[in-house]
């Protein structure tokens, strides 16, 4: 199984930055997408921003020229560069990668992991 390691979260000041990594490990043979969602309280989980292997990005409206996601194909690692933070941009932070994998076979399946969740906290 592939596993996700987040980190970066915390408390922070409105207009402040934060920074979150998420690194992929496991049996790994390619990777489709990596993202970000975020979940704030009583709401439903939402996308906040993914990038494809290839590096084109997709952004949640509310987060445009705030946000910025990259990855290191080579560290199979994604960030999110958040500047100017809101009070709305409160809740956990959770990474999900899609890809393929192998198995102890030698075969290939897909994979989607989820993150165990980092908070972000933006104070007013």
């Amino acid at each position: 199984q592939v596993q996700l390691v987040e980190s970066g979260g915390g408390l922070v000041q409105a207009g402040g930055t934060l920074r979150l990594s998420c690194a992929a490990s496991g049996r790994i043979f390619s990777i489709i997408a990596m993202g970000w969602y975020r979940q704030a309280p009583g709401k439903q989980r939402e996308l906040v921003a993914d990038i494809t292997s290839g590096g084109s990005t997709n952004y949640a409206d509310s987060v445009k020229g705030r946000f910025t996601i990259s990855r290191d194909n080579a560290k199979n690692t994604v960030y999110l560069q958040m500047n100017s933070l809101k009070p709305e941009d409160t809740g956990v932070y959770y990474c999900n990668v899609r890809g393929k994998e192998t198995t102890g076979w030698g075969s290939l399946r897909e994979f989607r992991s989820w993150g165990q969740g980092t908070q972000v906290t933006v104070s007013s």
